[in-house]
């Protein structure tokens, strides 16, 4: 069942969506090389507590730290362990808040710089931000799940990509994962996905990949990779449906 969302509860994931771009916001900034994925996990964690809210990741049950930070390979719920950034690095980070009852989500991916001045030419990190704003455009009452699908999946394509078909965006709200899923790619016909409407909240999740789609676990039961080592991006946002259009709830400022 899709749940549609009162004005008091998506007034709380305004609330809750603009404290998480913040705390992003503040974590990418130390995203450097030599810094730990555990020092960014605890940035976080302190950060969102210190908005008031709570680690989303960690009311899921087994998994024990507030983000999921993926490195190169890594496609999602990486654990953040002892592993230091290196120079040119492709990192994603992968968090939620838990503020006044609701959930809000995001994730974003960057690639490590020794030098903030340098330049990079980084066609594959703009893709999954041109297909994440082309998902939030198509996610307009009328439209369907499909609809973002088939955006999500046409950027990707466009940039000689591959979206990763095992792991999809979802609902969120009073909990982390809701209905309906959001794939990356059209599974269906877009008439036999779910219709968008007034009030759903929404984490649309753009994954993908430079090789194949295919993924694989790793021992520590969490982190998913590439099966075939190739890069990975991850970019995420928020959203509710309005009969205005989509409104994103955590967009970095």
């Amino acid at each position: 069942m899709i749940l549609i969302k009162t004005a008091k509860e998506i007034q709380f994931m305004k609330e809750g969506g603009e404290r998480l771009a913040q705390v992003l916001a503040q974590v990418l900034k130390k995203v450097k090389p030599g810094v730990s994925l555990k020092e960014l996990d605890q940035l976080a964690e302190s950060l969102i507590e210190k908005k008031g809210g709570k680690p989303s990741f960690k009311m899921v049950k087994g998994y024990n730290w507030a983000t999921c930070i993926n490195v190169n390979q890594g496609v999602v719920h990486g654990i953040p362990g002892n592993y230091r950034l290196k120079d040119s690095d492709v990192v994603s980070l992968d968090l939620g808040i838990f503020y006044k009852g609701m959930h809000t989500d995001v994730a974003k991916t960057i690639r490590v710089k020794e030098q903030e001045s340098r330049k990079v030419k980084d066609e594959f990190l703009k893709a999954g931000e041109k297909a994440l704003k082309a998902a939030i455009k198509a996610a307009k009452p009328g439209n369907r799940v499909g609809h973002i699908s088939s955006a999500i999946e046409k950027e990707i394509k466009k940039a000689g990509l591959t979206p990763i078909e095992a792991l999809t965006g979802h609902g969120v709200g009073k909990k982390l994962h809701e209905p309906p899923q959001i794939p990356c790619f059209l599974r269906e016909e877009v008439k036999d996905t779910p219709i968008l409407k007034p009030g759903m909240t929404l984490a649309i999740e753009v994954i993908y990949t430079q090789g194949k789609p295919e993924v694989a676990i790793k021992e520590d039961g969490w982190t998913v990779e590439t099966a075939d080592g190739q890069l990975a991006g991850l970019f995420e946002d928020t959203i509710v449906v309005t009969t205005k259009g989509p409104l994103n709830l955590t967009r970095l400022a």
